[in-house]
């Protein structure tokens, strides 16, 4: 699965005026059948492709990784889930007389974050939310814009930032509570002395490398940051860096096209430590890569969730929703956990009369709980509880010894390590890197 994030971030643009959505289609009161109060991204007409006339529409846009950034190997199915997860809450009845169409505003960002400003003003006038916005460093540079004019967003990324803005429905752990459970679990099992953090810059990798120097330092371990550029072709420095250190333990936070040159790397100058890899460092598509053999030797995988075979009620509505026809892979997953906190905020705000994008927002940070249909245990989804709420367990996974797809052997089930459950989030952990 994918966590997301981290070219060097631009400039944040210039906040753009919200306009009105479809002509104004929407309307700004409460509807003439006494429905909830709506604004921005809600008509009357139904959907384009909708089956249900007799339904208004909610739009939600999305923004992804989808042609030529580091991540569209994961965002194209995680986008694909989302729509997917829209269609069967369309069939299950809609939110409140309205159906939801995921599919109108969908934009690639190609994992750069002017690109991502640039498509969000583009669409931000006709969408009540966002139901995807892809990467920590692409999705703050649309921030400033999206609190502004109360737009919420579901990210595909997991920075600890998130848990400080209103405006962000995050699922699972963040990159800083992995790492901190992925350091724990090694040094319960085998023992490592140094720690090395080889990571992107920016809000995924530094709060990823945060995470394991916080982890290490209170386990008394050594911590050696290494910052590293995306690219196969730049990891040179990374891999010297780690064969002339000998760290008995990296943790790994890049895309999965540049692990793959790390670890490989690496083993082919002899280095037999543990890599544990952030969750959107992997592929399964790595299997088929000449590191496939270091990968399986060496490298382990932490994960904010479990993977697309697994049997709960969740994921096996995932798989029927998405039908036979897929390859099964984890970004399918991540997209569908990612969307059923922005679905319990619609029906938290439809419950209590107010559509708008204020009362969206109001109701997402409301929420003590969210049901992911077993996707995540009790506990997820708890916005109410401030950084006090966050979901602080995680797994671990070798996916090198399966398949890479339906067999992923699970290392160890969910859990919080000593680190990450005494932790205080006064801020966000990559600024203590």
């Amino acid at each position: 699965m994918k966590r997301l994030g981290a070219l060097t971030l631009a400039a944040v643009l210039a906040i753009g005026g919200l306009t009105a959505c479809r002509g104004g289609d929407t309307e700004n009161d409460s509807s003439s059948s006494g429905g909830p109060k709506v604004d921005v991204g809600i008509t009357k007409e139904p959907c384009p492709k909708s089956e249900h006339k007799d339904r208004g529409c909610i739009y939600l846009g999305i923004i992804s990784d989808l042609t030529v950034g580091p991540f569209k190997a994961l965002a194209v199915p995680i986008t694909e889930a989302q729509k997917a997860f829209w269609k069967r809450v369309n069939t299950q009845g809609g939110i409140g007389g309205y159906d939801v169409d995921a599919e109108t505003y969908v934009r690639d960002n190609k994992y750069n974050p002017q690109t991502h400003n640039e498509v969000y003003q583009e669409i931000k006038g006709k969408v009540l939310a966002l139901a995807q916005s892809l990467g920590s460093p692409t999705t703050a540079a649309i921030l400033g814009d999206m609190k502004a004019n109360n737009v919420l967003a579901a990210p595909a990324a997991w920075t600890s930032a998130y848990a400080f803005e209103d405006n962000i429905l995050e699922s699972g752990a963040n990159y800083c509570i992995e790492s901190m459970n992925a350091v724990d679990y090694a040094n319960e099992t085998f023992k490592p002395k140094t720690v090395m953090a080889v990571h992107l810059a920016g809000d995924y990798g530094d709060d990823a490398a945060a995470g394991a120097k916080i982890a290490a330092e209170k386990l008394g371990l050594k911590f050696i940051d290494v910052k590293t550029d995306s690219g196969t072709d730049k990891q040179a420095g990374a891999v010297t860096a780690i064969v002339t250190q000998k760290p008995d333990l990296v943790i790994v936070t890049a895309g999965p096209a540049d692990v793959a040159a790390i670890v490989g790397g690496s083993a082919q100058r002899g280095f037999t430590g543990k890599f544990i890899g952030t969750s959107p460092t992997w592929n399964p598509g790595l299997l088929q890569s000449p590191a496939a053999p270091a990968l399986k030797a060496l490298y382990l995988q932490s994960s904010p969730w479990k993977t697309f075979s697994t049997d709960s009620p969740g994921h096996k509505a995932m798989r029927e929703a998405l039908g036979s026809s897929i390859t099964p892979n984890d970004g399918y997953t991540s997209g569908w956990v990612w969307s059923y906190p922005l679905l319990a905020a619609l029906k938290k705000a439809q419950a209590d009369g107010d559509l708008t994008r204020a009362g969206l927002v109001k109701a997402a940070k409301s929420l003590t709980k969210v049901d992911y249909e077993g996707m995540l245990p009790d506990g997820a989804g708890n916005y109410a509880g401030g950084t006090d709420g966050i979901f602080r367990q995680s797994l671990i996974y070798n996916p090198a010894a399966g398949n890479g797809t339906t067999d992923v052997p699970l290392v160890k089930d969910y859990f919080t390590g000593p680190t990450a459950k005494d932790y205080k989030l006064d801020k966000p952990c990559y600024e203590k890197l």
